[in-house]
């Protein structure tokens, strides 16, 4: 079990995955979704900085992070 979940990581992390960043990906959700939307950026930062108890630097840093990787892999 133990070489399969080292393979399944080795895997995700050839793909450009960070582990770390999994537990954000509904953040990341919630985030796109406010933004199309139409509520300011800003604003949906300030929200989802108190709700998911992250700094507001932290997310502007997980957006760009993902949506570089998207475009990675949209290609």
């Amino acid at each position: 079990r133990r070489q399969r979940q080292m393979c399944i990581r080795d895997r995700l992390q050839e793909a450009g995955v960070r582990l770390e960043d999994v537990q954000y990906v509904e953040l990341y959700s919630e985030y796109m979704y406010r933004t199309s939307q139409g509520e300011k950026v800003s604003y949906v930062v300030a929200v989802l900085s108190e709700k998911y108890s992250v700094s507001e630097r932290t997310i502007y840093a997980l957006v760009k992070r993902f949506r570089s990787d998207c475009k990675t892999f949209a290609v």
